[in-house]
This record gives C-alpha cells, structure tokens and sequence, in this order.
C-alpha cells in the first residue's frame, strides 16, 4: 500500500491539530481526509507549507531533526539586517536553548509575492522591514522567530516555502493537494 503524502497551505490562525484550541481555528476546517497526521508542526501565528501523511514512519522522516531534511522560511522582518547579522544567522545564533546549527540566510528583494495575511500585520512607519530566506534542518519551538530576534530583527510574518523538495508552489492558503510520497527507502530494510 502507498502512502499518502497532503501538502497543505496552512492560513495564519490555524493550529497544526485536526481540533481547535480557544481563538484558533483546527486542520479539520480545510481537511477532512481520515488517517492523516501532522508531520512537523507550524504555529498558529505562522503561515505556509504542512505535510500530513498517514505512513508513520514518513512522518518520523519529515519531522524529525535527525533526518536533516530541510525547511525554507520566508521571514518578513523588522527593520533592515546588515551582513553582520546575516553572518550571525549563517553562523549560528545563541538561544536559550543552546546555540542553533549555521543556517542558509540571504535577502529576498525584491520580497516573495505572497496573499495578504488576514489580519494584516503591524506596521511601523518609522521602522523598514524587508524579508529573508531562511533554510534550517532543525525544528525547535519558535526556532526562526528566535533567531531573528537574537540577531536584533524581530519577525513580522512567517511563510513556510519549503520542506525538503515539497514547495508552496500553486497552493492557495487554506488548499491542500495530495502529492507523491516519496518510495518506502526512508525505512529500514530488514
């Protein structure tokens, strides 16, 4: 039997969990397909790329840090980083947590176009923002919106591109489309 792998287009306001919690709305709004889970998460204040699969192991394979695959976050971000907070970035940033892996960081001019997030975010006139691609193999909580405040720029909005070689391309927020899983190769062979 094949898995099913969903790509799902994730609105802001929506938790990574078929039931909804207080304010949030749940998965079960936009998908209503039985036996698929969540493979990773993505806060309800982030926006963008999930996946959902009902092959267990696949899950552990997209979700787990272990397996390196990576994630591709266009960050909107506060004010305007110089290199050396790209560099930071790049490096690797102190958390609280412990310092994270170097990252792929580089400037999106001009930005990505992308729906407007309802509600719109904050905006400061006296404050620039400007976006970044941010390619990470890891999955702490709240990781890239740490990361960008520890190097001085604080995230405005946060779209999930990419997992590994699965993209937004042609998903509209709130539209999920199943997709090819990948063959069974990410399991042990006995």
């Amino acid at each position: 039997m094949t898995a099913r792998l969903i790509r799902f287009n994730k609105p802001y306001g929506v938790l990574s969990q078929f039931t909804p919690e207080g304010r949030w709305r749940g998965l079960k709004d936009f998908i209503d397909l039985p036996g698929v889970y969540v493979a990773g998460r993505l806060d309800a204040d982030s926006e963008g790329l999930l996946l959902l699969t009902d092959d267990g192991a696949l899950q552990a394979r997209i979700s787990d840090p272990r397996h390196k695959m990576e994630k591709t976050y266009w960050v909107q971000v506060e004010g305007m980083p110089d290199d050396g907070a790209l560099d930071a970035l790049r490096c690797g940033v102190r958390l609280n947590d412990g310092p994270t892996l170097p990252a792929r960081v580089r400037r999106l001019d001009p930005p990505p176009a992308l729906w407007p997030r309802d509600p719109p975010i904050r905006v400061r006139q006296q404050i620039p923002d400007c976006w970044i691609e941010l390619v990470i193999r890891e999955g702490r909580n709240r990781q890239v919106r740490r990361m960008t405040a520890a190097v001085g720029h604080p995230t405005l909005r946060l779209v999930r591109a990419a997992i590994g070689p699965y993209t937004l391309d042609g998903l509209a927020p709130g539209r999920w489309e199943e997709v090819a899983a990948p063959r069974k190769s990410y399991q042990k062979q006995s």
